[in-house]
């Protein structure tokens, strides 16, 4: 029984993780009208900085606090941003005037 709570959980976990996707791929499909290729790619940095940023954190402040998760939330988010308006500055915003296949080029190579 402890399994089966587990597992539901988990399933719960990851569906809001593949909806939180869905809805980024849908406000940014919708406010600029072309497909970002490069979301899940940024979704997986801010990953792996949490990853990598959580041991450095949890060992600085000492012990698993929520001050802690909080911070490497904060630092995750700030690197993605950042890396979200540095593609969207060189890769997308020169491509504005140009047709939609040059952006959707531009989108899968990045």
């Amino acid at each position: 029984m402890d399994q089966l709570l587990q597992q539901i959980v988990n399933g719960i976990f990851l569906g809001s993780i593949y909806a939180l996707i869905a809805l980024g791929y849908t406000m940014i499909y919708g406010v600029l009208r072309f497909i970002n290729f490069a979301h899940g790619d940024v979704f997986m940095i801010g990953a792996f900085v949490g990853f990598y940023a959580a041991p450095y954190i949890l060992n600085t402040i000492g012990g698993a606090t929520i001050i802690a998760c909080m911070i490497v939330m904060i630092l995750a988010m700030l690197i993605c941003s950042l890396l979200g308006v540095t593609i969207e500055k060189i890769a997308y915003r020169p491509l504005r005037a140009r047709p939609k296949l040059t952006v959707l080029i531009t989108a899968i190579g990045v």
